[in-house]
Protein backbone atom coordinates (compact mmCIF):
# COMPACT_ATOMS: atom_id res chain seq x y z
CA UNK A 1 0.00 0.00 0.00
CA UNK A 2 1.40 3.50 -0.83
CA UNK A 3 2.12 5.87 1.64
CA UNK A 4 0.42 8.58 -0.22
CA UNK A 5 -0.71 9.60 -3.61
CA UNK A 6 1.13 12.82 -5.46
CA UNK A 7 0.57 14.25 -8.19
CA UNK A 8 3.53 16.31 -9.36
CA UNK A 9 2.51 19.44 -11.86
CA UNK A 10 6.02 21.07 -13.58
CA UNK A 11 6.14 21.81 -17.43
CA UNK A 12 9.43 20.54 -17.07
CA UNK A 13 8.73 17.16 -15.59
CA UNK A 14 11.17 14.94 -18.07
CA UNK A 15 14.29 16.95 -16.01
CA UNK A 16 12.51 15.65 -12.14
CA UNK A 17 12.36 11.44 -13.78
CA UNK A 18 15.23 10.97 -11.14
CA UNK A 19 13.43 12.62 -7.99
CA UNK A 20 9.67 10.99 -9.33
CA UNK A 21 11.82 7.87 -8.96
CA UNK A 22 13.35 7.86 -5.75
CA UNK A 23 9.76 9.18 -4.40
CA UNK A 24 8.25 5.48 -5.78
CA UNK A 25 11.43 4.03 -4.38
CA UNK A 26 10.13 5.54 -0.59
CA UNK A 27 6.79 4.09 -1.52
CA UNK A 28 4.71 6.68 -2.63
CA UNK A 29 2.50 6.79 -5.85
CA UNK A 30 3.46 9.73 -8.10
CA UNK A 31 1.23 11.07 -11.17
CA UNK A 32 3.13 13.60 -13.03
CA UNK A 33 1.52 16.40 -15.41
CA UNK A 34 2.73 19.23 -17.34
CA UNK A 35 0.39 22.12 -17.37
CA UNK A 36 -2.01 23.83 -14.89
CA UNK A 37 -5.24 22.84 -16.71
CA UNK A 38 -4.87 19.04 -16.79
CA UNK A 39 -3.98 19.09 -13.44
CA UNK A 40 -7.25 21.01 -12.09
CA UNK A 41 -9.25 17.60 -14.07
CA UNK A 42 -7.00 15.28 -12.49
CA UNK A 43 -7.81 16.89 -8.90
CA UNK A 44 -11.60 16.42 -9.75
CA UNK A 45 -11.47 13.19 -10.23
CA UNK A 46 -9.35 11.50 -8.73
CA UNK A 47 -7.98 11.32 -4.80
CA UNK A 48 -4.73 12.69 -4.01
CA UNK A 49 -2.82 13.44 -1.14
CA UNK A 50 -0.75 15.96 -1.83
CA UNK A 51 -0.11 18.24 -4.85
CA UNK A 52 3.80 19.78 -5.69
CA UNK A 53 2.91 22.32 -8.22
CA UNK A 54 5.36 24.38 -10.13
CA UNK A 55 5.01 28.32 -9.98
CA UNK A 56 6.10 29.28 -13.83
CA UNK A 57 4.29 27.29 -16.22
CA UNK A 58 2.96 28.38 -19.76
CA UNK A 59 -1.17 28.72 -20.09
CA UNK A 60 -2.13 29.45 -16.48
CA UNK A 61 0.14 30.31 -13.70
CA UNK A 62 0.67 27.93 -11.17
CA UNK A 63 -1.29 30.37 -8.66
CA UNK A 64 -3.86 30.22 -11.30
CA UNK A 65 -4.00 26.70 -11.11
CA UNK A 66 -3.72 26.84 -7.21
CA UNK A 67 -6.83 28.51 -6.74
CA UNK A 68 -8.82 26.78 -8.85
CA UNK A 69 -7.80 22.96 -7.33
CA UNK A 70 -8.17 24.82 -3.99
CA UNK A 71 -12.32 25.34 -5.55
CA UNK A 72 -12.29 22.09 -6.54
CA UNK A 73 -11.34 20.96 -3.11
CA UNK A 74 -10.33 23.17 -0.68
CA UNK A 75 -8.60 20.13 1.51
CA UNK A 76 -5.60 19.26 -0.66
CA UNK A 77 -2.73 20.04 0.66
CA UNK A 78 -0.36 22.29 -2.15
CA UNK A 79 3.36 22.24 -2.25
CA UNK A 80 4.43 25.57 -4.32
CA UNK A 81 8.02 25.12 -5.62
CA UNK A 82 9.25 28.02 -7.48
CA UNK A 83 12.34 30.29 -8.49
CA UNK A 84 10.84 33.27 -7.44
CA UNK A 85 11.93 34.36 -3.82
CA UNK A 86 9.88 37.84 -3.87
CA UNK A 87 8.06 38.67 -0.84
CA UNK A 88 4.45 39.98 -2.28
CA UNK A 89 5.20 35.98 -4.61
CA UNK A 90 5.13 34.65 -0.93
CA UNK A 91 2.53 36.43 0.75
CA UNK A 92 0.17 35.48 -2.38
CA UNK A 93 0.69 32.20 -1.69
CA UNK A 94 0.45 32.18 1.62
CA UNK A 95 -2.70 33.68 1.38
CA UNK A 96 -4.26 31.06 -1.25
CA UNK A 97 -3.54 28.52 1.58
CA UNK A 98 -0.53 26.80 0.31
CA UNK A 99 0.58 24.03 2.63
CA UNK A 100 4.56 24.33 2.31
CA UNK A 101 7.10 26.74 -0.21
CA UNK A 102 10.07 25.18 -2.15
CA UNK A 103 12.55 27.08 -3.98
CA UNK A 104 14.47 25.53 -7.25
CA UNK A 105 16.31 23.54 -7.22
CA UNK A 106 14.66 21.49 -5.32
CA UNK A 107 16.97 17.78 -3.78
CA UNK A 108 14.77 14.54 -3.55
CA UNK A 109 15.24 14.77 0.47
CA UNK A 110 13.55 18.59 0.45
CA UNK A 111 10.91 16.81 -1.03
CA UNK A 112 10.40 14.06 0.70
CA UNK A 113 10.80 16.05 4.03
CA UNK A 114 8.05 18.24 2.80
CA UNK A 115 5.53 14.92 2.07
CA UNK A 116 6.44 13.27 5.55
CA UNK A 117 5.75 17.04 7.50
CA UNK A 118 2.13 16.98 5.72
CA UNK A 119 1.24 13.27 5.39
CA UNK A 120 2.79 11.48 7.77
CA UNK A 121 3.30 14.01 10.62
CA UNK A 122 0.19 12.64 13.05
CA UNK A 123 2.11 9.22 12.81
CA UNK A 124 5.63 10.40 13.45
CA UNK A 125 4.42 12.51 16.33
CA UNK A 126 1.90 9.77 17.65
CA UNK A 127 5.42 7.17 18.04
CA UNK A 128 7.29 10.12 18.92
CA UNK A 129 4.90 10.94 21.78
CA UNK A 130 4.40 7.35 23.23
CA UNK A 131 8.17 6.69 23.00
CA UNK A 132 8.43 9.85 25.09
CA UNK A 133 5.96 9.24 27.72
CA UNK A 134 7.95 5.38 28.26
CA UNK A 135 10.66 7.12 29.16
CA UNK A 136 8.82 9.57 31.56
CA UNK A 137 6.84 7.35 32.78
CA UNK A 138 9.30 5.98 35.52
CA UNK A 139 9.82 9.76 36.50
CA UNK A 140 6.29 10.47 36.84
CA UNK A 141 5.32 6.86 39.02
CA UNK A 142 9.07 8.00 41.50
CA UNK A 143 7.82 10.84 42.17
CA UNK A 144 3.95 9.64 42.78
CA UNK A 145 6.13 7.68 45.72
CA UNK A 146 7.92 9.52 46.90
CA UNK A 147 5.28 11.72 49.07
CA UNK A 148 5.06 15.37 46.97
CA UNK A 149 4.28 17.99 48.67
CA UNK A 150 1.72 20.93 47.89
CA UNK A 151 3.87 22.43 45.29
CA UNK A 152 5.36 18.95 44.21
CA UNK A 153 1.80 17.96 43.52
CA UNK A 154 0.98 21.44 41.07
CA UNK A 155 4.24 20.16 39.35
CA UNK A 156 3.17 16.29 38.99
CA UNK A 157 -0.31 17.60 38.07
CA UNK A 158 0.72 19.83 34.95
CA UNK A 159 2.84 17.40 33.81
CA UNK A 160 0.46 14.73 33.69
CA UNK A 161 -2.12 17.34 31.56
CA UNK A 162 0.93 17.95 29.48
CA UNK A 163 1.43 14.33 28.85
CA UNK A 164 -2.76 13.92 28.39
CA UNK A 165 -2.60 16.58 25.77
CA UNK A 166 0.68 15.18 24.16
CA UNK A 167 -1.28 11.58 24.17
CA UNK A 168 -4.24 12.69 22.02
CA UNK A 169 -1.27 12.81 18.87
CA UNK A 170 -0.76 9.25 20.04
CA UNK A 171 -2.57 6.76 17.71
CA UNK A 172 -1.38 4.12 20.29
CA UNK A 173 -4.44 3.10 22.61
CA UNK A 174 -2.37 0.81 24.53
CA UNK A 175 -0.47 3.68 25.56
CA UNK A 176 -3.34 6.28 26.35
CA UNK A 177 -4.78 3.42 28.99
CA UNK A 178 -1.29 3.04 30.23
CA UNK A 179 -1.43 6.68 31.05
CA UNK A 180 -5.02 6.54 32.33
CA UNK A 181 -4.46 4.06 35.07
CA UNK A 182 -1.37 6.00 35.90
CA UNK A 183 -3.25 9.73 36.26
CA UNK A 184 -5.95 7.18 38.13
CA UNK A 185 -3.11 6.38 40.28
CA UNK A 186 -2.05 9.97 40.64
CA UNK A 187 -5.81 10.78 41.94
CA UNK A 188 -5.97 8.04 44.76
CA UNK A 189 -2.52 9.31 46.24
CA UNK A 190 -3.64 12.80 45.94
CA UNK A 191 -6.82 12.00 47.65
CA UNK A 192 -4.85 10.42 50.43
CA UNK A 193 -2.68 13.53 50.47
CA UNK A 194 -5.36 15.53 50.74
CA UNK A 195 -6.83 13.69 53.69
CA UNK A 196 -4.14 14.01 55.60
CA UNK A 197 -3.22 18.10 54.63
CA UNK A 198 -5.99 20.08 54.30
CA UNK A 199 -6.95 20.44 58.28
CA UNK A 200 -3.90 22.10 58.32
CA UNK A 201 -3.78 24.19 55.23
CA UNK A 202 -7.33 25.81 56.56
CA UNK A 203 -6.38 26.30 60.11
CA UNK A 204 -5.50 30.40 60.31
CA UNK A 205 -2.50 29.38 62.61
CA UNK A 206 -0.72 27.34 59.81
CA UNK A 207 1.36 29.23 58.15
CA UNK A 208 2.63 26.66 55.59
CA UNK A 209 -0.08 26.56 53.13
CA UNK A 210 -0.54 26.75 49.36
CA UNK A 211 -2.58 29.51 47.83
CA UNK A 212 -5.99 28.56 47.94
CA UNK A 213 -9.27 30.14 46.77
CA UNK A 214 -9.92 32.43 50.48
CA UNK A 215 -5.85 33.54 49.79
CA UNK A 216 -6.17 34.03 45.88
CA UNK A 217 -6.76 37.67 45.76
CA UNK A 218 -4.20 38.34 48.07
CA UNK A 219 -1.72 36.04 46.82
CA UNK A 220 -2.46 36.53 43.22
CA UNK A 221 -4.67 39.57 42.38
CA UNK A 222 -3.51 42.33 44.51
CA UNK A 223 0.17 42.39 44.19
CA UNK A 224 -0.14 43.04 40.49
CA UNK A 225 -1.95 46.23 40.85
CA UNK A 226 0.52 48.80 38.97
CA UNK A 227 -0.44 52.79 39.50
CA UNK A 228 -1.86 53.83 35.85
CA UNK A 229 -2.15 49.92 34.31
CA UNK A 230 -6.32 49.09 34.45
CA UNK A 231 -6.27 45.10 35.73
CA UNK A 232 -8.99 42.92 34.72
CA UNK A 233 -9.67 39.76 37.07
CA UNK A 234 -11.31 37.39 35.07
CA UNK A 235 -12.74 34.16 36.41
CA UNK A 236 -14.18 32.09 33.82
CA UNK A 237 -16.13 29.44 36.39
CA UNK A 238 -15.24 25.86 36.57
CA UNK A 239 -12.09 26.01 34.38
CA UNK A 240 -10.08 22.97 34.66
CA UNK A 241 -6.09 23.02 33.87
CA UNK A 242 -6.38 20.92 30.49
CA UNK A 243 -8.97 23.37 29.83
CA UNK A 244 -7.16 26.83 30.11
CA UNK A 245 -4.60 25.19 28.13
CA UNK A 246 -6.97 24.26 24.57
CA UNK A 247 -8.00 28.00 25.23
CA UNK A 248 -4.15 29.48 25.76
CA UNK A 249 -3.65 29.46 21.79
CA UNK A 250 -6.08 32.06 21.69
CA UNK A 251 -5.17 34.41 24.06
CA UNK A 252 -1.42 33.85 23.03
CA UNK A 253 -2.56 35.90 19.70
CA UNK A 254 -3.37 38.75 21.35
CA UNK A 255 -1.75 39.06 24.88
CA UNK A 256 1.72 38.39 26.59
CA UNK A 257 1.41 34.93 29.23
CA UNK A 258 3.42 36.44 31.54
CA UNK A 259 2.92 33.17 34.54
CA UNK A 260 1.05 30.40 33.94
CA UNK A 261 0.32 28.67 38.04
CA UNK A 262 -1.87 27.06 39.99
CA UNK A 263 -3.75 27.18 43.24
CA UNK A 264 -5.75 24.68 45.29
CA UNK A 265 -9.71 25.01 45.06
CA UNK A 266 -11.50 24.85 48.82
CA UNK A 267 -13.86 22.14 49.78
CA UNK A 268 -16.19 21.63 48.48
CA UNK A 269 -15.18 22.26 44.78
CA UNK A 270 -18.45 24.27 44.05
CA UNK A 271 -19.43 27.18 43.09
CA UNK A 272 -20.69 28.62 46.38
CA UNK A 273 -18.14 28.04 48.47
CA UNK A 274 -15.07 28.78 46.48
CA UNK A 275 -16.11 31.81 45.05
CA UNK A 276 -17.70 33.19 47.60
CA UNK A 277 -14.68 32.50 49.73
CA UNK A 278 -12.51 33.94 46.49
CA UNK A 279 -14.27 37.60 46.51
CA UNK A 280 -14.59 37.65 50.49
CA UNK A 281 -10.82 36.95 51.20
CA UNK A 282 -12.32 33.84 54.28
CA UNK A 283 -13.21 30.56 54.62
CA UNK A 284 -17.04 29.54 54.30
CA UNK A 285 -17.28 29.28 58.19
CA UNK A 286 -15.57 33.20 59.14
CA UNK A 287 -18.25 34.39 55.86
CA UNK A 288 -21.11 32.91 57.65
CA UNK A 289 -19.59 33.96 60.64
CA UNK A 290 -19.29 37.77 59.51
CA UNK A 291 -22.44 37.90 57.20
CA UNK A 292 -24.97 35.72 58.95
CA UNK A 293 -27.52 36.86 56.75
CA UNK A 294 -26.02 36.77 53.18
CA UNK A 295 -24.29 33.23 53.67
CA UNK A 296 -26.37 30.60 52.13
CA UNK A 297 -26.20 26.58 52.74
CA UNK A 298 -27.05 24.37 50.35
CA UNK A 299 -30.84 23.51 51.41
CA UNK A 300 -31.61 27.24 52.13
CA UNK A 301 -33.62 29.12 49.48
CA UNK A 302 -32.50 31.38 46.91
CA UNK A 303 -29.05 31.84 44.99
CA UNK A 304 -26.23 31.42 46.67
CA UNK A 305 -23.74 33.48 44.92
CA UNK A 306 -26.03 37.05 44.83
CA UNK A 307 -23.21 38.52 47.60
CA UNK A 308 -20.28 38.36 45.76
CA UNK A 309 -20.12 42.00 44.83
CA UNK A 310 -20.95 42.99 48.32
CA UNK A 311 -17.97 40.19 49.82
CA UNK A 312 -15.45 41.93 47.43
CA UNK A 313 -15.72 45.08 48.77
CA UNK A 314 -15.89 44.00 51.97
CA UNK A 315 -12.35 42.07 51.45
CA UNK A 316 -11.33 45.73 50.00
CA UNK A 317 -11.91 47.66 52.85
CA UNK A 318 -10.77 44.96 55.35
CA UNK A 319 -7.18 45.55 53.64
CA UNK A 320 -7.61 49.31 53.20
CA UNK A 321 -7.81 48.99 49.07
CA UNK A 322 -11.23 50.93 49.30
CA UNK A 323 -10.28 53.65 47.58
CA UNK A 324 -9.55 51.56 44.39
CA UNK A 325 -11.49 52.57 41.98
CA UNK A 326 -13.23 49.03 40.60
CA UNK A 327 -15.82 47.58 39.41
CA UNK A 328 -17.73 44.25 39.13
CA UNK A 329 -19.39 42.12 36.22
CA UNK A 330 -21.22 38.55 36.22
CA UNK A 331 -22.47 37.80 32.86
CA UNK A 332 -25.11 34.76 33.07
CA UNK A 333 -26.21 34.93 29.62
CA UNK A 334 -25.27 35.82 25.48
CA UNK A 335 -27.12 39.64 26.41
CA UNK A 336 -25.24 40.25 29.47
CA UNK A 337 -22.17 39.07 27.50
CA UNK A 338 -22.90 41.82 24.30
CA UNK A 339 -23.14 44.28 27.64
CA UNK A 340 -19.84 43.73 28.24
CA UNK A 341 -18.19 43.96 25.02
CA UNK A 342 -20.01 47.53 24.27
CA UNK A 343 -18.67 48.72 27.84
CA UNK A 344 -15.21 47.41 28.08
CA UNK A 345 -13.68 50.74 26.71
CA UNK A 346 -15.57 52.66 29.85
CA UNK A 347 -13.82 49.83 32.03
CA UNK A 348 -10.48 51.33 31.31
CA UNK A 349 -10.35 54.46 33.35
CA UNK A 350 -10.90 51.96 36.45
CA UNK A 351 -7.67 50.74 38.73
CA UNK A 352 -9.47 47.24 38.97
CA UNK A 353 -12.13 45.58 36.97
CA UNK A 354 -13.72 42.11 37.97
CA UNK A 355 -15.24 39.60 35.51
CA UNK A 356 -17.17 36.49 36.64
CA UNK A 357 -17.86 34.26 33.73
CA UNK A 358 -20.39 31.26 33.95
CA UNK A 359 -20.33 29.86 30.42
CA UNK A 360 -17.89 26.75 31.22
CA UNK A 361 -20.21 25.88 34.59
CA UNK A 362 -23.35 26.01 32.68
CA UNK A 363 -22.10 23.67 30.01
CA UNK A 364 -21.21 20.54 32.75
CA UNK A 365 -24.22 20.90 33.79
CA UNK A 366 -26.31 21.32 30.73
CA UNK A 367 -23.74 18.49 29.56
CA UNK A 368 -25.35 16.23 32.15
CA UNK A 369 -29.05 16.49 31.61
CA UNK A 370 -29.05 16.97 27.43
CA UNK A 371 -28.39 14.22 25.29
CA UNK A 372 -26.65 16.12 22.45
CA UNK A 373 -23.94 17.73 24.35
CA UNK A 374 -22.90 14.36 26.04
CA UNK A 375 -22.33 13.42 22.45
CA UNK A 376 -20.81 16.21 21.75
CA UNK A 377 -18.80 16.22 25.21
CA UNK A 378 -18.30 12.46 25.68
CA UNK A 379 -14.72 12.77 27.13
CA UNK A 380 -11.90 15.23 28.45
CA UNK A 381 -10.84 15.66 24.74
CA UNK A 382 -14.14 16.03 23.58
CA UNK A 383 -14.45 18.70 26.72
CA UNK A 384 -11.72 20.51 26.07
CA UNK A 385 -12.30 21.36 22.28
CA UNK A 386 -16.14 22.04 23.15
CA UNK A 387 -14.53 24.97 25.78
CA UNK A 388 -11.57 25.61 23.10
CA UNK A 389 -14.72 26.50 20.56
CA UNK A 390 -17.03 28.23 23.05
CA UNK A 391 -14.41 30.64 24.20
CA UNK A 392 -13.00 31.19 20.29
CA UNK A 393 -16.69 32.69 19.68
CA UNK A 394 -17.59 34.50 22.73
CA UNK A 395 -18.65 37.50 23.84
CA UNK A 396 -15.38 37.24 26.33
CA UNK A 397 -12.71 37.27 23.76
CA UNK A 398 -14.66 39.42 21.66
CA UNK A 399 -14.77 42.11 24.64
CA UNK A 400 -10.87 40.98 25.60
CA UNK A 401 -9.51 41.41 22.18
CA UNK A 402 -10.94 45.21 22.37
CA UNK A 403 -8.06 45.77 24.78
CA UNK A 404 -5.59 43.60 23.58
CA UNK A 405 -3.49 46.85 22.17
CA UNK A 406 -3.78 48.88 25.37
CA UNK A 407 -1.25 48.90 29.12
CA UNK A 408 -3.70 46.52 30.94
CA UNK A 409 -3.09 43.59 32.65
CA UNK A 410 -5.19 40.25 33.09
CA UNK A 411 -5.19 37.80 35.85
CA UNK A 412 -7.81 34.72 34.91
CA UNK A 413 -8.65 32.11 37.17
CA UNK A 414 -10.99 30.14 37.82
CA UNK A 415 -13.11 28.95 41.11
CA UNK A 416 -12.81 24.95 40.67
CA UNK A 417 -12.77 22.44 38.33
CA UNK A 418 -14.89 19.14 37.35
CA UNK A 419 -13.92 15.53 37.10
CA UNK A 420 -15.32 13.14 34.72
CA UNK A 421 -17.39 10.75 37.15
CA UNK A 422 -17.60 7.05 37.17
CA UNK A 423 -17.52 4.77 39.76
CA UNK A 424 -20.98 5.02 42.31
CA UNK A 425 -20.53 5.18 46.03
CA UNK A 426 -23.66 4.27 48.09
CA UNK A 427 -24.51 6.81 50.96
CA UNK A 428 -28.03 6.48 53.03
CA UNK A 429 -28.90 10.19 54.35
CA UNK A 430 -31.80 11.38 55.75
CA UNK A 431 -34.60 13.69 54.41
CA UNK A 432 -32.12 16.58 55.20
CA UNK A 433 -28.80 15.38 53.11
CA UNK A 434 -27.78 17.88 50.73
CA UNK A 435 -28.50 15.89 46.61
CA UNK A 436 -24.90 16.66 45.33
CA UNK A 437 -22.96 14.09 43.71
CA UNK A 438 -19.52 14.82 44.80
CA UNK A 439 -20.07 16.16 48.61
CA UNK A 440 -23.17 15.87 50.70
CA UNK A 441 -23.58 17.24 54.13
CA UNK A 442 -26.26 15.97 56.56
CA UNK A 443 -27.01 13.83 60.07
CA UNK A 444 -26.49 10.16 60.22
CA UNK A 445 -24.88 10.10 56.86
CA UNK A 446 -24.06 6.67 56.18
CA UNK A 447 -20.91 5.44 53.90
CA UNK A 448 -18.00 3.24 53.04
CA UNK A 449 -15.05 5.20 55.01
CA UNK A 450 -12.59 4.77 52.30
CA UNK A 451 -14.33 6.04 49.78
CA UNK A 452 -14.82 9.43 51.28
CA UNK A 453 -13.22 12.01 52.84
CA UNK A 454 -15.31 13.09 56.32
CA UNK A 455 -15.42 15.80 58.56
CA UNK A 456 -17.56 14.94 61.61
CA UNK A 457 -16.86 18.55 62.93
CA UNK A 458 -17.15 21.26 59.58
CA UNK A 459 -15.45 23.53 61.63
CA UNK A 460 -12.11 21.76 61.04
CA UNK A 461 -12.48 21.84 57.47
CA UNK A 462 -13.20 25.71 57.42
CA UNK A 463 -17.12 25.48 56.94
CA UNK A 464 -20.21 26.06 58.78
CA UNK A 465 -22.10 23.47 60.18
CA UNK A 466 -25.94 23.49 58.51
CA UNK A 467 -27.75 21.98 61.13
CA UNK A 468 -26.72 20.26 64.45
CA UNK A 469 -24.81 17.43 64.28
CA UNK A 470 -24.36 17.58 60.62
CA UNK A 471 -20.92 16.16 58.85
CA UNK A 472 -19.65 16.56 55.20
CA UNK A 473 -18.09 14.45 53.12
CA UNK A 474 -16.46 14.47 49.88
CA UNK A 475 -16.41 11.46 47.08
CA UNK A 476 -12.68 10.42 46.21
CA UNK A 477 -11.34 10.37 42.38
CA UNK A 478 -13.90 9.43 39.96
CA UNK A 479 -16.34 8.32 42.28
CA UNK A 480 -19.90 10.04 42.53
CA UNK A 481 -22.78 9.33 45.55
CA UNK A 482 -25.98 8.16 45.09
CA UNK A 483 -28.89 7.03 47.53
CA UNK A 484 -29.59 3.02 47.28
CA UNK A 485 -33.30 4.07 46.10
CA UNK A 486 -33.29 4.05 42.21
CA UNK A 487 -29.38 3.35 42.31
CA UNK A 488 -28.97 1.53 39.39
CA UNK A 489 -30.72 4.33 37.03
CA UNK A 490 -28.68 6.98 38.79
CA UNK A 491 -25.42 5.60 38.50
CA UNK A 492 -25.92 4.83 34.86
CA UNK A 493 -27.42 8.22 34.21
CA UNK A 494 -24.75 9.92 35.94
CA UNK A 495 -21.30 7.63 34.95
CA UNK A 496 -19.36 9.81 32.57
CA UNK A 497 -20.59 13.08 33.65
CA UNK A 498 -18.56 16.00 34.41
CA UNK A 499 -19.47 17.28 38.26
CA UNK A 500 -17.39 19.17 41.02
CA UNK A 501 -17.19 19.16 44.47
CA UNK A 502 -15.46 16.63 45.51
CA UNK A 503 -11.55 15.57 45.71
CA UNK A 504 -9.79 15.06 43.06
CA UNK A 505 -6.72 16.77 41.10
CA UNK A 506 -8.49 17.98 38.18
CA UNK A 507 -11.19 19.86 40.76
CA UNK A 508 -8.88 21.30 43.01
CA UNK A 509 -5.66 21.94 41.12
CA UNK A 510 -6.48 25.10 38.77
CA UNK A 511 -5.00 27.86 36.78
CA UNK A 512 -4.33 31.16 37.46
CA UNK A 513 -2.64 33.33 34.78
CA UNK A 514 -1.01 36.33 34.54
CA UNK A 515 -1.16 37.83 31.25
CA UNK A 516 -0.57 42.02 29.68
CA UNK A 517 -1.95 43.64 26.92
CA UNK A 518 1.14 43.97 23.68
CA UNK A 519 0.26 47.86 23.64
Amino acid sequence: MALGTILWVDDEIESLQSHILFLKNKGYEVTAITNGLDAIDFVKENPVDVVLLDETMPGISGLETLAKIKEANQQIPVVLITKNETENLMDEAIGRQITDYLIKPVNPNQVLLSLKKIIDNKRLVGETTTTAYQQQFRELFMTLNDNPDYNEWMDLYKKLVYWELEMEKSNSPEMQEVFQTQKQEANTEFFKFISKQYVRWVNPKHTDAPVMSHTLLRSKVFPNLEKGVPMFFVLIDNLRFDQWKAIQPVFARNFRIQSEETFYSILPTATQYCRNAIFAGLLPVEINALFPTLWKNDEDEGGKNLSEEEFFRSQLKRLKMDHLKTSYTKVLNHQAGQDLVNNMHNLMSNDLNVIVYNFVDMLSHARTEMEVLKELASDEASYRSITSSWFEHSPLHQALKKIADKKITIVLATDHGSVRVKTPYKVIGDKQTTTNLRYKHGRNLNYEAKEVLAFRDPKEAGLPAPTINSSFIFARGDGFLCYPNNYNYYANYYRNSFQHGGVSMEEMIVPVIKMSGKG
